[in-house]
């Protein structure tokens, strides 16, 4: 910052996204912005991969240099008090270990973790082997993580049953919050399941809707953004969760 400019005083808080862009804008850190934008915070961003898509498929991915990504996180922090940090494609081990560095160094606030490890077009998202790097450095710092069955089953290594039970083991393991989003079942009533830091199991219940591919396409990055957005707005997880499927739903 220039000698004799101070930062500004932020009229909103300020979330800040960092993950893959999405060429197509329906998901990524592009979706991310637009709901902190509609949930009144600032966005910033932090971009580690960028990618080919659209609805259908993921073409190519291009990974941002650790050189890239670690300047644009200290740009970010160097100017802003971020509220809340959102995560999604993180890429590899060596982009999240990078990550979880700077944050663990310069952010005090709450995480929200969106394990992509997957696209619904069957792209691989994370490498393999990152997950453990995941799951060991990133996700302690983590307020809550977000994945879906598919990808709760890569991260606990095994099925898991689709229960209250599992979803309290699971937060007991990782240490943090998890919200269990039940979208990829093929049922009726979806049913999203929190266990939160103190092991109390809440359930959200709503009927599945009639939406189109381009519809579908990011529903896990823009849950993710609107809690973390209702977090930065104060809100207590449970009812920041809550409200965000209510968003998200309507």
């Amino acid at each position: 910052m220039e000698q004799g400019i101070s930062a500004p005083v932020p009229s909103r808080p300020v979330c800040l996204s960092i993950g893959g862009s999405d060429s197509c804008g329906g998901a990524g850190v592009q979706a991310d912005l637009r709901v902190f934008e509609a949930l009144d915070v600032y966005g910033c961003s932090a971009i580690t991969g960028l990618t080919a898509q659209n609805p259908l498929a993921v073409t190519r991915i291009e990974p941002v240099s650790l050189a890239q990504l670690d300047a644009e996180i200290h740009a970010i922090f160097d100017y802003y008090d971020v509220t809340v940090v959102k995560t999604g494609m993180l890429v590899d081990a060596e982009h999240i270990a990078l990550i979880s560095a700077l944050l663990s160094r310069h952010h005090q606030g709450e995480v929200v973790v969106d394990p992509v490890i997957r696209s619904s077009s069957g792209r691989v998202l994370l490498d393999t082997g990152a997950i453990d790097t995941l799951i060991n450095a990133l996700v302690p710092l983590a307020t809550l993580i977000t994945p879906n069955f598919d990808e709760a089953d890569a991260l606990f290594g095994k099925h898991l049953e689709r229960s209250g039970a599992s979803v309290a083991e699971m937060a007991e393991k990782l240490g943090c919050a998890v919200l269990l989003t039940g979208g990829h079942v093929e049922d009726e009533q979806i049913t999203d399941r929190l266990c939160d830091n103190d092991g109390v199991l809440y359930e959200f219940k709503h009927a599945r809707q009639a939406w189109n591919r381009d519809q579908c396409h990011g529903t896990g990055c823009r849950l993710a953004s609107a809690i973390s957005a209702k977090l930065a707005h104060g809100k207590p997880l449970p009812q920041a969760v809550e409200t965000a499927i209510t968003y998200l739903q309507h």
